[in-house]
């Protein structure tokens, strides 16, 4: 099994390095591929400096996130893909870990793990949930969709998933009309249509909450919008099996109204607040999943809901 770390970047070269460090120095090597949005700095020259240590892609124009992640990915010859941004970084046994869940489920078509949450300094602010059982554990396909929709198995961002190459080529990659707008999210909804889910309760990776983070440049009215649209793609793949015991998408829709209303009461930012309130996020069902929401991510794994949770690695 042949692992090829993917790191999308543009006009961020110090932390690149960092990057690209975590990737060559792992305990298994693996391929580290450079996919580079056209950047203006000293990029393509420091990636030129390091020959045949990395593949560099070079975009011939600006094309967004999406395309060059997707860019990256052909340029990739690994079975599996390890997605990275460039401002993030792999604990070095990233990869060991993952090869060692994969081999156990051979059906397995995306991996996610937990990740810390860093600033700027490397400081550790916070860590990602643990999600199941033990030190890793499997979803069947069927009960994947599900268990997103009702937030039970969130696979984060870019820097916590790995997939399988090929079942990312059968999906078209990454979507440019989302452009690291949940073009993350959006992807791993639709590579868990083709085999099972692997979480690694470990902390392998490591993700940076700074100001020039892609996701910081949307407003908060358009994230909520982004995720409604997530939650109705989700919502139409749950498996028939689940289908009696979901919520109306109405409710899941007041929820995430709900949710970013309080995100932007908390982050003080009255113009959102004032844009997205709506008497919906009154209703007792909203409350009820913010609620279950909340108490699911501190439970630290306790999946009962997921019907087939199934242990992998004690």
């Amino acid at each position: 099994m042949k692992f090829s770390v993917v790191i999308s970047t543009y006009n961020r070269l110090n932390l690149l390095k960092r990057a690209i460090d975590s990737a060559r120095n792992q305990t298994i090597e693996c391929e580290v591929v450079v996919a580079d949005d056209c950047s203006s700095d000293d990029t393509q020259t420091y990636l030129k400096s390091l020959g045949d240590k990395v593949v560099y892609h070079r975009n011939e124009v600006n094309l967004g996130h999406a395309a060059t992640v997707n860019a990256g990915v052909a340029k990739a010859s690994g079975d599996w893909i390890k997605f990275l941004d460039d401002d993030d970084y792999l604990a070095p046994n990233c990869i060991e870990e993952m090869i060692k869940a994969i081999a156990l489920r051979p059906d397995a078509v995306i991996s996610s793990c937990v990740a810390a949450q860093v600033d700027g300094n490397k400081v550790e602010l916070s860590r990602t949930p643990q999600v199941g059982p033990g030190l890793a554990f499997y979803i069947p396909q069927a009960d994947i969709h599900y268990g997103m929709l009702l937030e039970l198995v969130p696979f984060g961002t870019p820097v916590q998933v790995a997939s399988r190459r090929d079942a990312f080529l059968q999906t078209g990659g990454w979507d440019s009309t989302l452009d690291a707008n949940c073009d993350d999210i959006d992807s791993w909804i639709r590579i868990a249509q083709f085999g099972d889910a692997i979480f690694l309760n470990q902390c392998l990776a490591y993700r940076t909450v700074w100001p020039g983070a892609y996701n910081q440049k949307f407003s908060l009215p358009r994230r909520l919008a982004t995720n409604i649209l997530m939650k109705e793609k989700i919502y139409a793949l749950v498996d028939e099996q689940h289908r009696s015991k979901i919520p109306h998408f109405q409710d899941i829709k007041n929820y995430l109204k709900l949710h970013w209303t309080l995100v932007a009461l908390k982050q003080k930012n009255l113009k959102s607040f004032l844009s997205m309130i709506d008497p919906s996020i009154l209703s007792p069902q909203s409350w009820k999943f913010l609620l279950t929401a909340a108490s699911s991510r501190r439970s630290q794994g306790n999946n009962s809901q997921i019907r087939k949770l199934v242990l992998i690695e004690s």
